[in-house]
């Protein structure tokens, strides 16, 4: 089943991310705490899954959920094979839409220099939030397109 590994936040941009316990999505705005969200952008919420994390492990990194940036780290799905628009719905009332695949890094992260390679610019996704709530791991997750 797919579901909420991990919630993230930072209160600065540029750093890794702290889990927490829940948190609250809000609509049209982000994760409250979080220094990315806002509500003039289309990136208010970032995802990646646990797969991802798990193949730069395996390349002997040392990285655990947040440490990319990301506030949702999810597990069972694809993320970066989704496509823009489609809609991700986390438990009862949770309702994201894809606005972003991937993006550019303008300078290499410290995981990029210790691995030279890093997912989140291929595999990360971001979103917008069309309807909030609270989130926290193990919350169930569900697909559908537009």
């Amino acid at each position: 089943m797919s579901h909420v590994v991990a919630v993230c936040t930072s209160e600065f941009t540029g750093t890794c991310k702290q889990a927490r316990s829940e948190a609250s999505l809000e609509q049209g705005f982000g994760l409250l705490g979080d220094a990315h969200a806002d509500r003039h952008t289309h990136r208010q919420v970032s995802l990646l899954s646990m797969e991802s994390i798990s193949k730069m492990q395996e390349m002997g990194v040392g990285v655990a959920p947040g440490d990319f940036g990301e506030n949702l780290t999810t597990a069972g799905i694809d993320l970066a094979t989704l496509g823009i628009g489609t809609r991700i719905y986390i438990g009862d009332t949770i309702v994201l839409e894809i606005t972003q695949i991937g993006k550019e890094c303008h300078k290499p992260c410290a995981i990029y220099k210790k691995a030279g390679t890093c997912v989140m610019p291929t595999e990360g996704i971001f979103a917008r939030v069309i309807r909030g709530g609270n989130v926290k791991p193990s919350d169930p997750i569900s697909l559908s397109d537009k």
